[in-house]
């Protein structure tokens, strides 16, 4: 039976009752007895509806698609992805070469990051990256899918504080390699690289707009006023003045007195100003 005729044998009966209740309502009936039969209609009404969704088959659930990137299996309900959405997938920059993997004896297809793949043809799709560069920073393993990591890379992913100074691990005897600011690693050379963060063993600072070197994680007044002026005073008719800018993030700027110490970073600037009170 198609559907609008089904519809009409299950619904066309009880639809007119309901009507017939609301017109003869209105002919002068009382509003109990059309109440009391409205709602039996629309129960009636109800139970029917219900018995006709249950005969009614549900329809098919659309499958899912498997594919494998870099060892994992990933699912979708799309039959074509592009390059860029496989990445995003798995994690992948988008900056990295994807390849398909194709039966032998033909090459794997590049796949660019514009490149829609359909996932329904036969068989397991399986992507893959050529490069694949293990190191580790601070002990901590990481994957880096291209050959050169700058040194502000290296401190972003392992959440090394800016003012650090990172180091390539070498072996002993000879020393660790520093890594200069914004310098680029090759980590395609032999063996796996191990970087490793240190704090500086000499800072720079700017007192009084003249460069000194630092070799303490902070400094105090009193020190800042000896390296501003060779000597310090406790004298009750001298006072100084200290004031610094470009500090670590956790206090960037501020005023130091008698008694306080900052911790300094590269480049930190200190102003100092003597003051006779007699």
């Amino acid at each position: 039976m198609s559907g609008p005729a089904l519809f009409t044998k299950f619904f066309e009966t009880p639809l007119k009752g309901i009507f017939n209740n609301v017109a003869t309502c209105h002919k002068g009936f009382s509003n109990r007895l059309f109440a009391k039969n409205s709602i039996g209609q629309f129960k009636k009404f109800n139970t029917m509806l219900s018995n006709h969704n249950a005969m009614v088959p549900a329809g098919p659930k659309p499958p899912f698609l498997e594919f494998v990137i870099e060892g994992q299996t990933f699912q979708s309900f799309q039959q074509y992805m592009t390059g860029k959405e496989l990445k995003q997938q798995a994690g992948i920059p988008l900056d990295t070469d994807l390849y398909l993997s194709i039966v032998h004896p033909w090459t794997d297809e590049l796949i660019e990051n514009s490149t829609k793949v359909d996932l329904a043809r036969p068989g397991l799709e399986y992507f893959y990256v050529k490069k694949k560069l293990p190191f580790t920073i601070n002990g901590a393993p990481f994957i880096w899918y291209k050959q050169y990591i700058s040194e502000p890379e290296i401190k972003a992913l392992g959440k090394i504080d800016e003012d650090d100074e990172v180091y390539l691990k070498i072996k002993p005897p000879f020393e660790d390699e520093l890594i200069a600011k914004g310098a680029n690693v090759d980590l395609a050379r032999p063996g796996k690289e191990a970087f490793i963060s240190k704090q500086p063993s000499v800072y720079s600072l700017v007192i009084n707009a003249q460069l000194k070197s630092w070799k303490q994680p902070t400094i105090s007044f009193e020190q800042v006023i000896i390296l501003a002026f060779g000597s310090y005073s406790d004298d009750v008719n001298r006072a100084y003045t200290v004031t610094f800018t470009n500090g670590p993030k956790q206090k960037p700027k501020g005023v130091m007195v008698k008694g306080d110490s900052v911790h300094v970073k590269n480049e930190m600037k200190f102003d100092a100003t003597p003051t006779d009170k007699s």
